[in-house]
């Protein structure tokens, strides 16, 4: 039996009975529209002369789909009302509890939601009732993100709160092999391999690479999704293309204070005409007393606009404070997991990151450094995010976020009005009792 919206590929001569199926490719005229990631392609350049049949290229990274395959499932009904153990001993705030209602009651009326919170504001404590919610009424449920880090921080989390659920973290690198569960924590390119298979699909920063934009992506949400299943989007930086994007009946609902109630730190401007080149003496000088100065009451967290900067950036620095109590971590680091974990457990005092970090991680007692603001790299949503890690979780009250720069930016002029707006939304619901 294939699984309950789980799609399979099958070649026309070994298809299973039982189980519902339609062509992988079609080729209509000189187009092939895939069924998978819904691409359409121009057909005479993706022939196949040997097997006579035609492939999709945009997916051939997840299996090679021809024409003469068909993708097969089976969608019967599971909906049967269980009792879900929840172990969360969490107490909402009155936002936080206000927004969750909302979601559930969004659900309960097959409408969409998007929460638009500010980071730090406690997005996924705020998703676990409508995650019961669903659970309890026997739906299946994903939770996806479009970065891997992401997943891993949430996936803890949400196990811990669904312990008999055993949910499934899948992703490129996963240590699990797919098997069927009611609760699965997934990155967006997973998605491709379901179809109408779930009740309630949340995606987590919704707003970031490779989500945003990504047609292939967002067909594959709107494919793993049942028919009448429902959406929720959540993110601190909504961007057009998301706004712009949303199904008709969704609700945008807006959360402007973070759970502790501080504030969002507005970063503090440093002009700096030589960041480019890190060996400059004065920019190194700056940034070593800046460095100096956070490093006795914080965990510092420095962000790089590339990867090569980043490891020429490590060279100037480690010979100052050793190798001891730095290191760096980048999107394709293969102890990336391990070097993120340590940093959590201070076994670092410095990390040097490229913009992989700028999401989904959270550190206690940190300051963060941007090197370049100005770069093309950092849009506002970014450096928005970036900000966002100061401050998240703990008491510490002395955070700090600096932006070093040769010339200020639309990006960093957005990004701190941005800020200072959520800020001001926030200190206007304490003043109404929320």
């Amino acid at each position: 039996m294939v699984d309950i919206g789980r799609l399979e590929v099958c070649h026309k001569s070994v298809l299973p009975s039982g189980s519902y199926m339609r062509l992988a490719l079609i080729k209509e005229g000189e187009s092939l529209i895939c069924n998978r990631c819904g691409s359409v392609s121009h057909a005479q350049e993706f022939y196949l002369p040997y097997k006579g049949t035609y492939y999709c290229p945009q997916c051939i990274h997840y299996g090679r789909l021809t024409t003469e395959d068909y993708l097969v499932w089976n969608e019967q009904s599971i909906y049967q009302p269980r009792k879900i153990d929840f172990q969360w001993k969490g107490v909402l705030t009155v936002g936080q509890q206000k927004v969750a209602d909302r979601i559930i009651t969004n659900y309960q009326s097959s409408n969409d939601s998007l929460i638009w919170a500010v980071t730090g504001s406690g997005k996924t404590e705020m998703i676990f009732p409508l995650i019961k919610h669903a659970l309890k009424s026997g739906g299946r449920v994903a939770v996806c993100s479009p970065r891997i880090d992401v997943c891993r921080e949430l996936f803890p989390r949400i196990a811990e709160a669904f312990p008999n659920e055993h949910p499934l973290l899948l992703h490129g690198n996963s240590e699990e092999n797919y098997r069927f569960c009611f609760l699965t924590i997934c990155t967006m390119h997973q998605l491709l391999y379901f179809y109408h298979a779930f009740d309630l699909l949340i995606i987590d920063e919704a707003d970031a690479f490779p989500y945003e934009g990504n047609t292939m992506l967002m067909f594959a949400s709107k494919n793993a999704l049942k028919e009448n299943g429902r959406m929720l989007f959540l993110t601190a930086t909504p961007s057009k293309f998301l706004l712009n994007h949303l199904r008709t009946n969704t609700e945008i609902l807006k959360l402007p204070r973070r759970y502790h109630g501080r504030p969002l730190p507005v970063p503090k401007l440093v002009w700096q005409n030589n960041w480019s080149n890190c060996q400059h003496f004065w920019f190194k000088r700056k940034l070593v007393e800046l460095v100096d100065r956070l490093i006795d009451h914080s965990f510092v967290l420095i962000f790089c606009p590339s990867i090569l900067y980043m490891h020429q950036l490590y060279k100037q620095l480690v010979g100052i404070y050793g190798e001891q109590i730095m290191t760096t971590v980048h999107s394709e680091d293969p102890n990336r997991k391990e070097k993120v974990q340590l940093a959590r457990e201070k076994s670092f005092k410095i990390l040097i990151t490229s913009t992989i970090l700028e999401r989904g991680v959270t550190f206690e007692q940190v300051s963060v450094i941007v090197i370049g603001a100005n770069h093309r790299i950092y849009t506002k949503s970014c450096l928005v995010q970036i900000a966002g890690r100061v401050d998240r979780k703990g008491n510490q009250r002395n955070g700090e976020i600096y932006f070093i720069f040769n010339r200020k930016t639309t990006a960093m002029r957005e990004a701190i009005y941005e800020i200072k707006w959520m800020n001001q939304l926030a200190l206007e619901e304490r003043r109404d009792g929320l």
